[in-house]
């Protein structure tokens, strides 16, 4: 199966970019490729939540469970229902000099019949491409919210 692993340099103390991460019912209004984001369940740091997102102009759907380490500042989330046969993966925040690490690694599987080789890798640029936009999103998100200026 597919696996996507990106990683950013924010410059905001990790506290504050999990809690923004943390804090997915805002994702819609920063990050363009998520559409709609709705929180279906909450209990303490696990949750239910029902995406709607674009992917190369594609609308893509899934409901995914989320469970939140506040301790250990990693979020573990696997698709429940939706247009991927797998998705899963985990975000993680991480002290570094100057601000936080974030990484998110995705594990997915799409199966499209009679996809090739040359689709697959296609999906998986995509896939990589969101996931960056996602975490530069995020980044820029912290970043105003700390009063933080400039960027990276």
């Amino acid at each position: 199966m597919p696996v996507v692993e990106v990683q950013t340099f924010v410059r905001a103390p990790v506290d504050h970019v999990y809690t923004v991460a943390k804090d997915v019912e805002q994702f819609p209004e920063f990050m363009p490729d998520v559409e709609s984001l709705r929180v279906v369940h909450r209990e303490g740091n696990r949750t239910v939540t029902a995406w709607v997102g674009r992917i190369q102009g594609r609308r893509v759907a899934w409901t995914e469970e989320d469970e939140w380490d506040d301790t250990r500042r990693v979020c573990t989330f696997r698709q429940r229902e939706g247009d991927f046969d797998r998705f899963e993966g985990t975000w993680s925040f991480e002290p570094a000099p100057g601000g936080c690490s974030v990484r998110l690694v995705l594990d997915y599987e799409l199966r499209i019949p009679l996809l090739g080789p040359l689709l697959t890798n296609l999906v998986r640029q995509l896939v990589r491409k969101n996931a960056e936009g996602m975490l530069e999103a995020l980044r820029k998100r912290a970043e105003e919210t700390a009063g933080v200026s400039g960027g990276g």
